[in-house]
C-alpha cells in the first residue's frame, strides 16, 4: 500500500476512533454529490433466505460506499488556527510538487477535511489539508481557475478537530518542529486546561516527547530568530537550550550570542549568500552558554629600588619553604654596585629557613 493510502487509512480509522459524525444528507448550501462505490469481490456467504441475502448485500454495501465529499472553491472555507502549520509560511516553492500534482490530475486526489462553520466569514473551516488548500489557490490565481477543491465534511469539536489534524502532521515531513511545538503549546491551555498527562494521553504520545516539544515552544525569540528556517530548529536544540537557559549565569551569554548570529544572518541574506546552518546555530548558543569566570588580577610583585629611585628587580617569591627569588631586570643603566646595594636589604629580610 502506498504512503497515501496508509495516511488516507489512518484518518479515516481516526475519525471513526474521535467519534466524528456524518451529516446526513446536505442542505440547499451544501453542493450536490454523489457517492463514490468502490468494487470489491463480494463475500460468498451462504443465505438460505431471501431476507439474509438481501441482509447481507446491504451489509456489503455499507461497505463499499465511502463517506461523501463535496466540491468546493478555496475562498468558501477558513483556514482552522488550532492547525499545525502556519500558512503564512506556505509558498509556491514549499509546495511546487503538489502543484504541479494537482495540476495534472486536476484535482487533489486526497480529499481535506473540512466543518461546517456558524456566522464564519465562510460556509466552512479546513481542519486537515493546508497544503492542498493552499495549492489549489494558488492555481485558481494563476490561469486555473476550472480546478475546485475536493473536500469530506466532518462533525468536529476543537478538540477532536485538533486531534485529527495532529494525527495527519505527524506523517509530514514538511510540518517543522517548531510549527508542532507551538500547536502543542495553544492545544494544552485550549483543549486540556494545561494538563500535561491528559493531553499525552488523548493524543497516544509518550508524555517526554510531549514535553520536548512544550520545551521547544518555550524557546525566546531571540534563540528562535538566530535559525535562518523554522525547519532549522529541531526538537533536540531545545532539549539541551532550555535547562540552560533557566540558568541566569548562562542565559544572558545564549541571548547576546542568538542576536548577533540573527545579524549575521541578516547580512548574509542581504548579500546573496548561504545562510548559516541550523547546526553550527546550535553549536555557536551552546559554546556561548559556558560560565565565565571573571579574570583574577595579577597578583603586584614587591620592587627592587635602586638609591636613585630606578627599579632593579622584582621579587617572585620569599618564603622558608622555597626561599627567596628575584629577577634582576634594571630598567636604567647601574653598575654591580648599585645593584649590590639595592639588594643588600632585601636579601637581609629574606624569609630564610633558619
Amino acid at each position: 500500500m502506498s504512503s497515501g493510502g496508509k495516511r488516507r487509512s489512518l484518518l479515516a480509522n481516526a475519525i471513526e476512533s474521535i467519534g466524528a459524525v456524518q451529516p446526513v444528507g446536505h442542505d440547499e448550501s451544501t453542493p450536490a454529490v454523489a457517492p463514490v462505490v468502490e468494487e470489491r469481490p463480494s463475500e460468498t456467504a451462504a443465505a438460505t433466505s431471501f431476507l439474509e441475502r438481501r441482509g447481507a448485500g446491504l451489509d456489503e454495501l455499507s461497505k463499499t460506499v465511502k463517506k461523501l465529499t463535496i466540491r468546493i472553491k478555496p475562498s468558501e472555507c477558513t483556514i482552522w488556527p488550532g492547525n499545525a502549520r502556519d500558512y503564512a509560511q506556505l509558498t509556491h516553492e514549499r509546495c511546487a510538487s503538489l502543484i504541479d500534482s494537482i495540476r495534472e490530475e486536476g484535482t487533489n486526489r486526497e480529499p481535506v477535511v473540512i466543518r461546517r462553520t456558524k456566522n464564519g466569514a465562510a460556509p466552512y473551516e479546513l481542519i486537515v489539508g493546508t497544503r492542498r488548500h493552499f495549492s489549489i489557490s494558488w492555481l485558481n490565481a494563476n490561469n486555473h481557475s476550472e480546478i475546485e477543491l475536493i473536500a469530506r465534511i466532518e462533525t468536529l469539536d476543537d478538540e477532536a478537530a485538533f486531534r485529527l489534524a495532529d494525527l495527519e502532521n505527524r506523517e509530514r515531513e514538511d510540518v517543522t518542529d517548531l510549527e508542532r511545538a507551538r500547536n502543542y503549546q495553544h492545544a494544552i491551555q485550549a483543549y486540556y486546561n494545561g494538563g500535561r498527562i491528559q493531553m499525552a494521553e488523548r493524543l497516544a504520545i509518550p508524555r517526554q516527547n510531549l514535553h520536548n516539544l512544550l520545551q521547544l515552544a518555550e524557546l525566546p525569540e531571540e534563540v528562535i530568530s538566530a535559525f535562518a528556517e523554522p525547519g532549522d530548529l529541531k526538537v533536540h536544540h531545545g532539549m539541551r537550550l532550555s535547562p540552560m537557559l533557566k540558568d541566569a549565569s548562562r542565559k544572558s551569554g545564549i541571548l547576546d550570542a542568538a542576536r548577533i548570529i540573527f545579524a549575521e544572518q541578516q547580512e548574509r541574506r542581504d548579500a546573496g549568500l548561504a545562510r548559516i546552518e541550523g547546526a553550527r546555530v546550535f553549536e555557536r548558543l551552546v559554546a556561548a552558554s559556558a560560565e565565565k569566570k571573571p579574570k583574577t588580577a595579577p597578583r603586584s610583585r614587591p620592587a627592587v629600588l635602586s638609591q636613585a629611585g630606578g627599579r632593579i628587580a622584582e621579587v617572585l617569591s620569599d618564603s622558608k619553604a622555597k626561599g627567596l627569588t628575584l629577577n634582576i631586570n634594571p630598567q636604567a643603566v647601574s653598575t654591580v654596585d648599585e645593584i649590590l646595594e639595592a639588594l643588600r636589604p632585601v636579601i637581609e629580610k629574606a624569609k630564610f629557613s633558619r
